[in-house]
């Protein structure tokens, strides 16, 4: 029987957009599942070192607490740039010289080898200087084992890099679960273990224990057991760096360098916007209270590590993601759908630390809760960053790196300048507003750069809706008043479940992605017939 003109109409006009769905799906599975598996090494091995956050919480004073979330500060910033923007360089040359990668690996490993080397060596000459300048002078140790720490962690960024290119998850994940294992192991061991031993074990365990542990160290073993961590990690990826051979080539790195630079600046600034309030409260606030309240915003910023976790596993999938997909016809479409995608789990990720407040706040001790205040503005500050992200793509594909840097630069500045202004009104509220000033200022930037040279048509009205209605749910949580913990709990699931439908209701995309999730949910809970 032959079918109706209509019918077969129907379906010449519709079987191009299934077959662009089912693509536009089966490219963000893809994307959702190598983040999965990243986030195992980030995400998961974060969230073990987070559980320490109660440890150094509970075993040390805030002030000590200030001095880790310092001296990590200065280690964040050194080590980008020690890495001048090799990652990305290593990326965009790899995919654009696919016979040509050996060369391209071993050229931005070459570089970043040859800087963390005269790092560490002026690192270890001036250990006493530097710890002096930085108020440390009766600790030149830790300027010397994180000058070893960050310049095997620089080198090792070149490898992992290699890893993700080549879509080798599992073992960019386990090589880093390795590492945050025994960086934890070793942590606990010195921090909870030792103290123990010398107390409770017989004699010649004792004995033992102090032939190598030293409690005026303190802080200190969360040092040695992160260059131990770094030590170990590097042996692991020994391999990958030699089945390369080692390849330089200077002409491949001319241009590389000219591509990388732009970056440097940019990832310089851009963590600069992260860290740099974490050295300015040391020198901004009254010497009396300044590394105490730097503890207490120190351990604050780690309730929403959640948030940057999640980011930084997207990126580390993304990155290559959006550089493999860049000559598909439906590229920008499908960059836009990953953005929605990517603000509406962060959104749940938002609530659902805020809406459970009462439970996530016992992973800091009782003397850092009184900061608990500056989560929310944190979050809110991190998703803008991911955001962010996102939209930098757009220079990073055309080549204008410049542009990363412009913008940056200027977060950078409104970074300094709010928190030289707030600091001594606010202290580190004063810190989180200006994290979340500047990344919306960054985000708002890029998108209005980005329209001029690479325009992909983000659904920004439903974005803001989204956004919107997360604050509002969270702000009408704030009224409900204290009643049973039960009941409180079963009211945040409710208001979760409000936003989850929200979503549901308001944007087509977002059910054409859930529904075969759904189905298939459904049909595994179908009684067997």
């Amino acid at each position: 029987m032959q079918r109706p003109f209509s019918a077969l109409y129907i379906k010449i006009i519709f079987a191009p957009l299934q077959h662009y769905w089912k693509c536009m799906t089966n490219a963000i599975k893809r994307l959702a599942g190598q983040t999965a598996i990243y986030g195992v090494s980030s995400i998961v091995g974060r969230l073990l070192n987070y559980l320490l956050v109660p440890l150094y919480t509970n075993y040390f004073l805030t002030h000590e607490f200030g001095v880790i979330t310092e001296i990590y500060s200065y280690v964040a910033i050194l080590i980008v740039i020690l890495t001048h923007g090799m990652e990305t360089a290593f990326f965009r040359f790899s995919e654009q010289n696919l016979n040509q990668k050996n060369s391209v690996f071993g050229t931005s490993l070459f570089s970043v080898l040859t800087l963390s080397g005269v790092f560490v060596i002026f690192t270890t000459v001036f250990s006493s200087d530097i710890a002096a300048l930085m108020r440390y002078p009766d600790h030149p140790e830790y300027v010397l084992w994180f000058g070893i720490i960050i310049g095997l962690d620089a080198v090792m960024s070149i490898p992992f890099a290699r890893l993700r290119a080549e879509n080798r998850p599992i073992l960019f994940a386990t090589v880093k679960l390795v590492g945050i294992g025994v960086n934890i192991a070793l942590v606990v061991f010195f921090i909870v273990g030792c103290p123990w031993l010398v107390k409770n074990a017989p004699s010649y365990i004792v004995s033992w224990v102090q032939s190598f542990y030293n409690p005026e160290i303190g802080v200190g073993y969360v040092f040695i057991s992160n260059l131990a961590s770094s030590v170990i990690i590097g042996f692991m990826l020994l391999p990958v760096i030699l089945r390369s051979g080692f390849k330089v080539s200077i002409s491949i790195w001319k241009t590389m360098i000219v591509y990388a630079i732009p970056l440097l600046i940019a990832g310089l600034a851009g963590v600069l916007n992260e860290a740099l309030d974490k050295i300015l409260l040391k020198y901004m606030l009254p010497a009396d209270i300044a590394m105490s309240q730097l503890g207490i915003y120190g351990a604050c910023y780690r309730v929403s590590v959640l948030m940057v976790l999640f980011t930084q596993a997207f990126r580390f999938a993304a990155e290559p993601f959006f550089f493999a997909e860049y000559k598909n016809e439906n590229a920008k479409a499908l960059y836009a759908r990953v953005m929605k995608v990517f603000v509406v789990t962060c959104l749940f990720i938002f609530l659902g630390i805020m809406l459970y407040m009462d439970i996530i706040q016992y992973f800091i001790g009782s003397d850092f809760r009184e900061g608990l205040q500056v989560v929310p503005i944190l979050l809110m500050a991190h998703i803008f960053l991911g955001i962010y992200f996102n939209l930098s793509i757009w220079y990073k594909l055309t080549g204008q790196t410049r542009f990363g840097a412009y913008i940056a630069v200027i977060g950078a500045f409104i970074t300094i300048v709010l928190n030289i202004m707030l600091i001594p009104v606010l202290g580190y509220m004063g810190s989180a507003w200006a994290h979340l000033f500047c990344n919306f200022s960054m985000t708002l930037i890029s998108w209005y750069w980005g329209k001029k040279y690479y325009h992909v048509k983000y659904d920004i009205p439903r974005i803001f809706l989204f956004m919107v209605a997360a604050l509002v749910l969270f702000w009408l949580h704030g009224l409900i008043p204290e009643i049973h913990r039960i009941v409180g709990w079963i009211i945040s699931a409710f208001i979760l479940a409000v936003f989850a439908f929200s979503v549901w209701v308001i944007d087509a995309e977002a059910r054409e992605t859930l529904k075969p999730l759904l189905f298939r949910i459904s049909n595994r809970f179908k009684p067997l017939r």
